[in-house]
């Protein structure tokens, strides 16, 4: 598993507004991490750190030693991200083209792309949608489109941002099986708690810091306490 190291992190969007993530500090090393917090704790805005599709105001966030924002390339290829609505990650007009696209900057021969394509689409049981737009997808073909375009790269590291939030359940419960079957080291930031209940780690996050940090049923347990408390 991957070592990612958050060292008093702190990020604030406008110089005259409250930190959104404030003196965070974690080492991450689990396989599989859930993050949880009400809307606008900062739980996506720190997921987004670990592969530079935001930056610290001050802090380091750093991939096994390599410092996020000054080795933002090296990182990417190591840490694959899924995107809530996965419509944000469709880019090409066909879905085997989508999934070929992750592979672009990979120096592979055709048929080394295309054997690598093929398996990633029998998977996801997206084969015979191949020559589809993606866009003609259900919910939750996209989503596996999504997973699929990022694990033909074979990273390290999957950060998913509220994977399910767009899914029905029969969907839902397809990405948790997928998720489950995963070797890579996942990190998956939602408000689904059954999703992440058997996760090894999960961290809370309220007020734009840490709260909670622990086994799944601990943090789970407190976090659902602390929303009660405010109704």
């Amino acid at each position: 598993m991957a070592r990612i190291s958050f060292h008093n992190v702190c990020v604030r969007f406008d110089e005259d507004e409250h930190d959104v993530l404030h003196n965070i500090n974690l080492e991450l090393t689990e396989r599989r991490i859930g993050i949880i917090g009400a809307n606008g704790s900062g739980k996506s805005t720190l997921a987004r750190l670990i592969n530079g599709l935001g930056s610290p105001t001050s802090g380091t966030v750093s991939v096994d030693g390599l410092d996020v924002d000054k080795k933002g390339a090296a990182v990417r290829k190591r840490v694959g991200f899924i995107f809530s609505d996965a419509e944000n990650q469709i880019i090409m007009p066909r879905v085997k083209e989508d999934i070929a696209f992750s592979l672009r900057k990979q120096r592979l021969s055709k048929s080394e792309k295309n054997t690598r394509v093929a398996a990633a689409l029998q998977r996801f049981g997206l084969s015979p949608h191949a020559d589809q737009s993606p866009h003609t997808l259900s919910g939750g073909q996209k989503q596996l489109l999504a997973l699929a375009a990022v694990l033909v790269t074979n990273p390290d590291v999957i950060i998913a941002d509220e994977p399910t939030t767009l899914l029905d359940l029969s969907n839902r419960l397809r990405i948790q099986e997928e998720f489950r079957q995963l070797e890579q080291q996942l990190i998956v930031v939602t408000h689904d708690l059954d999703l992440i209940s058997d996760f090894e780690r999960v961290i809370c996050i309220d007020n734009h810091t840490v709260v909670a940090d622990g086994p799944a049923t601990e943090v789970i347990e407190f976090y659902t306490n602390l929303m009660k408390a405010r109704h």
